[in-house]
């Protein structure tokens, strides 16, 4: 079998220097029957080697759970990188950041009392220690040594700009090692002092993560580390968006010349993105440095290889300077089709307030979003009261519409810091639709509970006696045993049926409001008018030919109409 060890200055590969040309690929954001195409662009770019995050979340929504089904297949992904004859890095974490909800780590593991997160306390490490041996169960037959593609996998993720447990560290080294994994062990952090000695670990390999700067970033990581080769485990060559900024893009010159500069050295490198794919449903993470910033939909991520898989003007330019150090196969990505355009009208409303049906339940006051396992939900009481009043909440994470007897009174929404709002009378049925827009995934308010923290008062009096239903958003909600009903204020579910082939789509959204979108039961993700992106990417795997399909969950307006445009429109690179 092959073997992959550590050098004194270069890994080796049977004995031979290797230089590891790697991208980032996420199998947990590209639809499953598109990973062999992905994979395979990354081939003909020049790469050698596939490196992904692992999704603690993802596999296990719920305690005791690890779902490895459809795109959660890391198994099969795996399997489909070494048939395309190329290596893998795994990166497990348990943090990911990855600008996915929780940074990866489940909501239900913070909520238990006493916790302490990522570091050396038994109630995490034992979660952690299950978690891992979970993942590398899968991977330990996959290492190279065992005829598979796994050449590297990494402790931790950027710990050292979080914390500096090294028994935390060494732990997690020991549960990965005991877990039968014999390839290589990495850490990675960025360049600076501080940083690499917080997060490094005696006897694991120090990497890098970085975008500008190249050779004076090596030169830092090389004085930490006066042995071994250099690698830069994140060349970032683009960025995310967040929702109301503008849709970020490098340069792609600049991007080339500085990955031109990491080869030149003699770095290894891991490109992130290679392919960025997409936060399909509520996987999409925020931050929070003073001001929430919710994380959008689409993770195109200015990546050479772009949202639905079309290679860039990135793409070339990469592909370029690795022809420089490596073989690049002669062959390159077929240009692709426009995508069909055609409109389809939205039928059937069903407003949500108006809806009995559901998880509804009775609570004195009002709950947490996470004590109803819910990301959406519908709060009800009654007032008696008579004049306008303020009605205040202790926090509102992450957004909270207002309704007195079905009319719309207002919107709070935790990005403005606001939390009080002028009621006109206190008379009738108050209906809050509150809604959770990603959990912060860097920083200290991971694991942060959602929903409307505090007491909810009139005045100065709490609201009590609450009736409460939580929508379930991994399917379409299940709403027409109601009767259809006229367009009414607030959420309305909508839903049309449309003739296609498997082939890419574009969901234009530019027309409506805010909301979720469903293609035969998937959730494509959230969208809002408020931009940057204004079209939902549709995988065509998820298409049948023939009828297919839609339901929209509006949550403010919409033009009651479905377009499908041509090309993505991801929003505007200057405000």
């Amino acid at each position: 079998m092959p073997d992959f060890t550590i050098g004194a200055s270069d890994f080796l590969l049977d004995g031979r220097p290797f230089q590891i040309i790697s991208g980032a690929l996420h199998y947990f954001r590209v639809h499953p029957d598109c990973w062999a195409d992905r994979i395979e662009k990354a081939r003909q770019m020049g790469l050698n080697t596939i490196e992904t995050y692992v999704p603690w979340n993802l596999h296990s929504p719920r305690p005791g759970e690890f779902d490895t089904t459809g795109i959660l297949d890391l198994g099969r992904f795996l399997r489909e990188v070494a048939e395309a004859g190329m290596y893998a890095i795994v990166r497990p974490g348990p943090y990911i950041c990855a600008e996915l909800d929780n940074g990866g780590l489940p909501p239900w593991l913070l909520r238990t009392e006493g916790l302490g997160v990522r570091r050396f306390e038994p109630q995490y490490m034992a979660a952690v220690t299950a978690y891992l041996q979970s993942v590398l169960e899968i991977v330990r037959p996959l290492q190279i040594d065992q005829g598979g593609p796994v050449v590297l996998v990494q402790v931790e993720n950027e710990y050292g700009a979080f914390g500096d447990d090294q028994t935390y560290l060494k732990a997690l080294a020991e549960v990965i090692r005991g877990a039968g994994t014999t390839v290589p062990l990495v850490t990675v952090d960025q360049p600076t002092d501080e940083m690499l000695s917080a997060g490094g670990l005696d006897g694991v390999l120090r990497t890098g993560s970085f975008g500008s700067r190249a050779e004076a970033r090596l030169e830092t990581l090389r004085k930490h580390q006066p042995t071994g080769p250099l690698m830069c485990m994140e060349f970032w060559d683009g960025w995310f968006d967040y929702w109301g900024g503008r849709h970020h893009t490098t340069s792609a010159a600049d991007a080339a010349a500085e990955l031109d500069a990491l080869l030149a050295a003699g770095a290894s490198v891991n490109i992130y993105m290679f392919h960025g794919g997409t936060n399909f449903g509520l996987t999409s993470g925020a931050n929070d440095k003073g001001v929430y910033r919710a994380t959008i939909t689409s993770y195109d991520y200015d990546a050479p290889l772009d949202e639905a898989g079309h290679p860039t003007e990135k793409y070339f330019a990469f592909r370029d300077v690795i022809s420089r150090y490596a073989q690049v196969p002669s062959s390159v990505p077929a240009a692709a089709p426009a995508a069909p355009e055609f409109n389809v009208a939205l039928g059937e409303p069903v407003g949500l307030l108006g809806c009995s049906s559901g998880r509804w339940s009775d609570h004195r006051s009002v709950p947490a979003l996470d004590e109803l396992d819910a990301r959406l939900a519908i709060f009800r009481t009654e007032l008696r009261h008579g004049g306008p009043a303020l009605l205040t909440f202790g926090e509102v994470r992450d957004r909270v519409q207002v309704f007195l007897d079905g009319a719309p009174v207002g919107i709070l929404e935790r990005e403005r810091h606001e939390r009080s709002l002028m009621l006109p009378h206190t008379r009738g049925r108050l209906e809050l639709v509150v809604e959770d827009m990603g959990r912060v995934n860097y920083g200290p308010r991971i694991g942060e509970e959602k929903g409307l923290i505090g007491p909810v008062l009139l005045g100065a009096d709490e609201l009590h006696d609450w009736s409460v239903c939580g929508i379930d958003l991994d399917q379409p909600p299940r709403l027409w045993q109601s009767t259809p009903s006229a367009v009414v204020p607030g959420p309305t579910a909508w839903r049309a049926t449309f003739e296609a082939e498997r082939s890419d789509l574009f969901l234009r959204t530019d027309a409506w409001g805010k909301g979720y979108a469903w293609i035969n039961g998937f959730n494509l993700g959230r969208y809002w008018r408020r931009g940057p992106q204004q079209t939902l990417y549709v995988p065509g795997p998820l298409l049948v030919d023939g009828t297919n399909e839609l339901v929209v969950l509006e949550l403010e307006t919409l033009s009651p109409t479905a377009s499908f445009a041509a090309e993505p429109w991801l929003g505007y690179t200057d405000l």
